[in-house]
C-alpha cells in the first residue's frame, strides 16, 4: 500500500517503513504525528484519488530527527563591474518514518 501526501508545499509518494526528509514540522523527536493531507491511496490495481483529498485517509509517522541540510552556496557576479555577492543557505528538515497508512 502506498499514498501520496502533501506537506510543506511538496508532494511525496510514501509506503510503510520508509524514511524521508520533509520540510520542518514543529514536533519533538520520537513523537507520533498524523498527516491528513492525503491526495491518493493505492494498493495493487485499486487506486483512490481525492478531489482534492481522500476522505478519511491519514498517514501515521514518527519523527526521527530534526536537522539542517548541507549549505547551498549562492554566488552572483557582474563581469567587468567589480560586483560580487556571496550568500549561503541551509534549509531545516524533519526526518520521519512512515508507520502506517489508513483509509
Amino acid at each position: 500500500m502506498y499514498a501520496v501526501i502533501k506537506t510543506g508545499g511538496k508532494q511525496y509518494r510514501v509506503a510503510a517503513g520508509e524514511k524521508l526528509k520533509i520540510e520542518q514540522i514543529p514536533a519533538e523527536i520520537g513523537a507520533e504525528v498524523t498527516l491528513d493531507q492525503v491526495l491518493m491511496v493505492g494498493e495493487g490495481e485499486s487506486v483512490q484519488i481525492g478531489a482534492p483529498l481522500v476522505a478519511g485517509a491519514a498517514v501515521k509517522v514518527t519523527v526521527l530527527a530534526q536537522g539542517r541540510h548541507d549549505k547551498v552556496k549562492i554566488f552572483k557576479m557582474r563581469r567587468r563591474k567589480h560586483y560580487q555577492k556571496h550568500q549561503g543557505h541551509r534549509q531545516n528538515y524533519t526526518e520521519i518514518r512512515i508507520d502506517g497508512i489508513s483509509v
